[in-house]
């Protein structure tokens, strides 16, 4: 029982493109036509695949047929590429998504771009994702790639080390002297308004889990960009954890103090990838080495 490649551009054009409408655009057919090869695959195979919600999302089943749908495109796109005949895609180069926590896309992951290959038939498809969530994504078969801080690859997947990122704790000099004056700063710690990216953010969590006293009662401020957060730290608003590299400038310039010298915290981050033979992910997977030497720790 084959699957017939028009339903299966259809459906994976639908996914991509978030509704029947635009997925129509995308390939110039009518939303009819698009709808009637989405049924005729869900009549085929005996499944729903689509959530017909807005944006459209995947079935369970979808998911599993959006992973192939993908794998089958990519590996289209290497083969024609390597007989010399690129211009079969018509013009269109591999899309290639990939899940990276704002952290590292805000320091090391875009000097990806400045390493790889000129000329090579990709564009790069950025979701952000928290890194500990973004193993999710890979499973659902909606990345092909993903920036993870799990060691454990998923099924059907690789896992290589990146290097680790190191966190400091940080605040004003004006908020350090505010909060932090007293000796034990421990327990200043646990009491001084704090600031948070978002709900899914762990890392505090975990840095405070490291000290003697676990008990959290400080307030917390929730500010989700990354240069926001630097910059609410630096106005006074709070403590937070940032990247070393989007502290160091301001550490040396004096507009941040690192409130507890020599404690901080690592997080390991690891290049997880669909477990096929691709030569686009194995040039990512280069690329991410190169571009992880400058900014995270070996």
């Amino acid at each position: 029982m084959k699957i017939d490649n028009a339903h299966l551009s259809a459906f994976a054009t639908v996914l991509r493109e978030g509704s029947f409408e635009a997925a129509a655009k995308r390939l110039h057919v009518t939303p009819s036509a698009i709808s009637q090869r989405v049924k005729q695959l869900e009549a085929h195979l005996g499944q729903v695949l689509l959530q017909r919600s807005t944006p459209t999302q995947a079935t369970s089943a979808g998911m599993v047929l959006a992973r192939h749908a993908e794998q089958v495109a990519m590996l289209e796109a290497e083969m024609l590429s390597e007989v010399g005949a690129p211009e079969m895609l018509g013009g269109a180069t591999q899309r290639v998504p990939i899940a990276v926590n704002v952290d590292s896309l805000e320091t090391w992951f875009l000097q990806v771009f400045e390493v790889l290959p000129p000329g090579l038939q990709v564009c790069l498809d950025i979701r952000v994702e928290d890194q500990d969530h973004s193993a999710i994504l890979l499973r659902e078969g909606t990345v092909m790639g993903a920036v993870s801080s799990s060691a454990e690859p998923i099924h059907g997947c690789t896992a290589e080390p990146l290097g680790v990122m190191r966190y400091m704790a940080v605040a004003s000099p004006a908020f350090a002297q505010s909060h932090f004056a007293t000796d034990d700063r421990e327990e200043a710690l646990h009491r001084a308004p704090m600031l948070g990216f978002n709900r899914k953010d762990r890392l505090h969590d975990l840095f405070i889990a490291q000290r003697a006293n676990t008990a959290q009662l400080s307030p917390t401020h929730y500010i989700p960009s990354v240069r926001g957060f630097v910059h609410a730290v630096k106005r006074g608003l709070g403590w937070g954890l940032a990247p070393e590299a989007l502290v160091a400038e301001g550490i040396a310039a004096g507009e941040l103090l690192d409130i507890l010298p020599g404690q901080h915290l690592d997080v390991a981050l690891y290049w997880h990838r669909w477990r096929m033979r691709s030569s686009f992910l194995d040039l990512i997977g280069v690329a991410l080495k190169q571009a992880v030497q400058t900014g995270l720790r070996s």
